[in-house]
């Protein structure tokens, strides 16, 4: 056998066209959910894959997942016959309902989540100073004469409170709880709405995961569960109830 037929190139080993292709997919959500959020695509428009696909430089295929994946959002959807259109925001029932979805995963988190306090307690604070500076970023774009935060900026800030988020329901060690808080996607909403009005609460986010930590770290079991109650109780006011909704 020569050399040549006994080495398998890289390109062709089992599962590296996996993951290429989930990487292009990837890729391709990312744009096209940046397109949604920042009002490249407004509500109503029709998100066609052929023309996505020409648009990207790339086959349909990582168009059409990525745009399955945004429909488990509910930023998009799907009409049987017509394709993918934009969806309109939330309306404020429908937000108020999604938090009140995501308090009933993220309270059963936390609780489960007690039980590795030792090993969540780095994470946790590494977590908050991360969403504490890219709070500290967004608000020093919106004083003086700089531009307002755009996209990155925000989009930097909503990943870091949520990744606030994700270490508690980690530290849960329960797949299906962390499945249920991931498929609500009510961080998306929430960015995507206070892009739309341009003003949200980052002093009042930063403040109630202070004392989430706080809790956390006193060793109550039942405080942690009553500060994560709380700060999802205001964001459901201030996403759905506010005159400008969002964190």
């Amino acid at each position: 056998m020569s050399a040549d037929s006994a080495t398998t190139s890289e390109s062709s080993r089992p599962g590296k066209g996996v993951v290429a292709r989930r990487a292009l997919r990837d890729s391709v959500y990312e744009v096209l959910l940046e397109q949604v959020l920042d009002g490249s695509s407004p509500p109503g428009s029709s998100l066609n894959i052929d023309s996505l696909a020409r648009q990207l430089g790339v086959s349909p295929t990582p168009v059409r997942e990525a745009l399955a994946q945004m429909e488990h959002t509910g930023l998009i959807s799907r009409e049987a016959l017509k394709g993918y259109r934009v969806a309109d925001p939330l309306s404020d029932e429908q937000m108020r309902e999604l938090v009140d979805a995501r308090t009933v995963v993220e309270l059963a988190a936390v609780e489960k989540a007690m039980a590795r306090r030792a090993e969540l307690l780095p994470e946790l604070r590494v977590a908050h100073a991360h969403h504490l500076l890219s709070a500290h970023r967004v608000t020093q774009l919106r004083r003086g004469d700089a531009p307002p935060p755009g996209y990155a900026d925000l989009r930097e800030y909503f990943t870091a409170d949520w990744n606030f988020h994700l270490a508690i329901m980690r530290a849960a060690d329960n797949r299906y709880l962390l499945q249920m808080a991931e498929s609500l996607s009510a961080h998306v909403h929430r960015l995507r709405q206070s892009m739309d009005h341009g003003e949200f609460d980052v002093d009042q986010a930063v403040a109630e995961h202070a004392t989430i930590l706080a809790a956390f770290e006193s060793g109550d079991e039942r405080a942690p569960v009553e500060a994560m109650r709380a700060h999802l109780a205001g964001v459901a006011e201030r996403s759905a109830g506010a005159e400008h909704p969002g964190e």
